[in-house]
């Protein structure tokens, strides 16, 4: 099909400047008129071969628009084959080499038809050329113009959808790991304490069943709040037209409830208190509240008889938060893996400072400061 249309537009060519010869003679072709066929055939061959070579197509159809009246003085009114050369050349190429191929043509095809036909130096037709020419070279330049637009628009398409796809899978990939720092958050703390209840509840039922039977009771309620914080956090992932979860989020109001499940779990906690308690902001609020879980969570570990040691300080801008408890030989710090990188990130995108102490090399720290104000600041 692109073949045909390829070879059509050359015939198409030949046809119309050999009708406008026919017009000139009377119908009657002698061996001039003959020999300009010829060349009318060659220029329209040459056609065939414009998408690749513009600019020496337009050349060699030039030439021949200008041998045609030398050969013999029968005016073809148009040159097609000029026309679709500069066309071509004005599609394909730049504005620059549109304006010189143009011109050139339009001199030498003016000049032929002037010196050579038999009609009046100043006769109207003489300009004919340099019209369909420079309508040719307009025509093409505003078709380049076009296209350049419409590619711009299409890549200017493709590039904002590329931004928005590469923005959905930034976002898709925040909320995944928001969610499983939540996730290890609500996991690591639950099965935390209920090893250690297991543990007590082991180590009391031969000795205490009573107290054993308690532990128990404990293991039951602390796996029952670990499911109901997992159903919360699960949904966190429904789709946008389902109902909210009806779990609350956690908030450090409910420190006391905390603090008690570690005690219960076997943890000996220390609480000190000091300045007068200030809301936080929302961030801020279930940030204190899951990196003082995971700090204790870590303390935790270390089995029944840990201790650890929570401060709680007040000031005008902020709330510094303080956890101590003794560290394991020959292991620094309550963990390197996803709890501690959780509780540095939970701090600073609530504006908020995370740093890491070790006073003595029996003791790890963990001391956190969290704005009480919106202003998004670290806390000084």
């Amino acid at each position: 099909m692109r073949q045909a249309r390829a070879a059509g537009l050359p015939l198409l060519v030949v046809l119309i400047n050999m009708a406008q010869i026919a017009y000139s003679t009377g119908g009657s072709l002698g061996k001039p008129a003959i020999a300009q066929v010829v060349i009318i055939v060659i220029g329209a061959a040459a056609l065939m071969a414009r998408h690749r070579y513009p600019r020496s197509v337009a050349v060699v159809t030039t030439l021949c628009g200008t041998a045609l009246p030398i050969i013999a003085p029968h005016q073809v009114v148009v040159d097609v084959a000029t026309v679709v050369a500069l066309y071509t050349v004005a599609v394909t190429t730049d504005r620059r080499t549109t304006v010189i191929l143009g011109a050139v043509a339009a001199t030498l095809l003016t000049v032929s038809s002037m010196l050579w036909l038999p009609h009046h130096l100043l006769n109207i037709r003489n300009v004919l050329p340099l019209n369909y020419i420079a309508v040719a070279a307009a025509v093409g330049d505003a078709v380049r113009n076009q296209r350049t637009l419409l590619r711009q628009e299409r890549r200017r398409t493709m590039e904002a959808e590329h931004t928005r796809e590469s923005q959905s899978r930034l976002r898709v990939r925040e909320e995944r790991i928001r969610i499983a720092r939540e996730l290890h958050d609500v996991v690591a703390h639950h099965l935390t304490l209920v090893n250690a209840q297991a543990a007590v509840a082991h180590h009391l039922l031969r000795t205490d069943p009573e107290r054993a039977y308690q532990a128990l009771g404990d293991i039951k309620q602390t796996s029952r709040d670990a499911l109901d914080e997992l159903r919360a956090t699960v949904g966190l992932l429904r789709d946008d037209d389902e109902p909210e979860s009806r779990q609350p989020v956690p908030s450090f109001a409910e420190l006391d409830t905390l603090l008690d499940s570690f005690r219960k779990a076997g943890l000996d906690l220390q609480l000190t208190r000091q300045g007068t308690p200030q809301p936080l902001t929302g961030s801020a609020d279930l940030a204190a509240y899951r990196i003082v879980q995971e700090a204790l969570t870590n303390a935790s570990k270390h089995g029944p008889t840990a201790h650890a040691a929570l401060d709680l300080t007040y000031t005008e801008q902020a709330l510094h938060i303080t956890v101590t408890n003794p560290a394991t030989p020959g292991h620094r710090g309550p963990g390197t893996g996803h709890g501690m990188i959780g509780m540095r990130e939970r701090a600073e995108s609530a504006g908020g400072r995370f740093t890491t102490s070790s006073p003595t090399e029996e003791i790890f720290g963990v001391e956190v400061s969290l704005p009480l104000t919106t202003n998004n600041q670290p806390a000084a």
